[in-house]
């Protein structure tokens, strides 16, 4: 009775239908990325939470390190001058009458200003008299010289007639001689007579060529003061000359340094001419570029807008406020419509180097102290140190810290404080 009294509960039992298979994987998937959501979950947190900054990304700006080749360059600044610039002086004490003013255009050769000295006016009359005075004089040497040769030569020949005076005569007695016809005292007085004709006839013809040398010399040295009265009167016409300032190349008055109708003393300026024809750009080169400056390096000038290139063709041995003066000669025809003193920028391309590691540059050369970058990895910015080479106007070269593809903050770093780690935010 009791037994029949317990049931068992197979009436409370109910027969389920299998999962169908779709259904099992459809869940396994979904476990196993919500095991994915928490793990990148937990990475994002961790990154977060090591960094100690977060800055929006559209404030800075990311560059990537690329191969290529670097131009090493500096960007300056300079002006227009003009390559020939002479300026006149007065080349006496003397007084100045101005012919041009300033901003007049002048050709080669015009008389520009004439200066009134009358010391030198005086000047070249004593010395043109002194060399009227000297011409004479050799004029009258050489009358004197054809005199004193022509007594020397008539002695030498009143010499020679003698002495054959005397040949013949001892010849005469020397046919008679051995016949007894004349006495031999006679004989020998003879031939005493005929040895001193010849001794005389000799002496007077060296005499005759002696006269005639010291003649000759006398005539020259005459002859030589001659030449150098010449040479000073000559140097007292250029002075004289000098007096007409005239302009040695075309072009435009430039400065007028002094009044008309004023009295300057000798070597003062007086005015600057300006040929526009030739005109050289004169840069402002920071002393840090001194070592890596030479003559003939290639610069590239802006000017209106336009560039042209030239090449360095002086460089200033001096350093004035940390700054070199260099200036640069165009290459080819010379760009129209320039001015005197007309600001122009400049480019100075120093070295190339082919196929480096290079980035773009951007305050962080600067604000890092070229020791340290941030590189960025899934959107969090990391202090890394590198080595930085050679610099650019738009890229520097990376000797070492980072490689090719890497992505670096360039520019906004002032913003992260030097923290280690930033993220970037959206």
């Amino acid at each position: 009775m009791l037994r029949d009294a317990i049931r068992d509960t197979s009436a409370q039992d109910a027969v389920i239908a299998p999962r169908p298979v779709w259904r099992r994987k459809k869940v396994v998937f979904g476990v196993v990325l919500v095991v994915g959501l928490v793990i990148s979950s937990v990475v994002l947190i961790r990154a977060f939470a090591n960094t100690t900054k977060s800055i929006n990304i559209s404030r800075i700006k990311i560059a990537q390190v690329t191969r290529g080749d670097l131009v090493r360059d500096v960007a300056v600044n300079g002006r227009m001058v003009a390559a020939i610039s002479p300026t006149l002086y007065s080349t006496a004490p003397s007084t100045v009458s101005l012919k041009v003013k300033a901003g007049d255009m002048v050709k080669k050769g015009d008389i520009v200003a004439e200066l009134s000295s009358p010391d030198l006016s005086n000047l070249l009359k004593r010395e043109q008299a002194n060399y009227d005075q000297l011409e004479a004089e050799v004029a009258r040497q050489k009358i004197l010289a054809r005199k004193q040769k022509l007594i020397a030569r008539r002695d030498a020949d009143q010499a020679e007639i003698e002495r054959v005076t005397a040949e013949r005569t001892f010849a005469r007695f020397e046919k008679a001689g051995p016949d007894g016809v004349i006495s031999k005292i006679e004989y020998m007085k003879v031939k005493d007579a005929l040895v001193t004709a010849e001794i005389r006839a000799k002496h007077a013809e060296q005499a005759a060529a002696l006269e005639s040398e010291d003649v000759d010399l006398n005539l020259k040295t005459k002859s030589a003061q001659l030449e150098q009265q010449r040479l000073v009167r000559d140097d007292a016409q250029r002075k004289v000359n000098e007096l007409k300032l005239q302009a040695p190349v075309d072009g435009m008055v430039g400065t007028l340094s002094v009044a008309n109708r004023s009295v300057v003393a000798a070597n003062t300026a007086l005015m600057t001419l300006v040929d526009l024809s030739q005109l050289e750009v004169e840069l402002e080169i920071p002393e840090t570029y001194v070592s890596d400056l030479g003559l003939g390096m290639t610069a590239e000038i802006t000017i209106n807008g336009a560039t042209s290139k030239g090449k360095i063709s002086a460089i200033s041995p001096e350093v004035v406020k940390n700054q070199v003066l260099a200036r640069v000669r165009f290459d080819g025809a010379q760009p129209q419509g320039l001015r005197q003193s007309q600001r122009v920028s400049a480019r100075l391309l120093i070295e190339e180097k082919p196929k480096v590691l290079m980035l773009a540059r951007g305050p962080f050369v600067e604000s890092e102290g070229g020791r340290f970058v941030y590189l960025v990895e899934n959107n969090i910015a990391v202090r890394r140190p590198f080595k930085l080479g050679a610099t650019s106007i738009s890229a520097v070269e990376i000797l070492g810290g980072l490689k090719e593809g890497d992505k670096v903050v360039v520019a906004g770093t002032d913003q992260f404080e030097n923290a280690e780690r930033v993220s970037l935010n959206n």
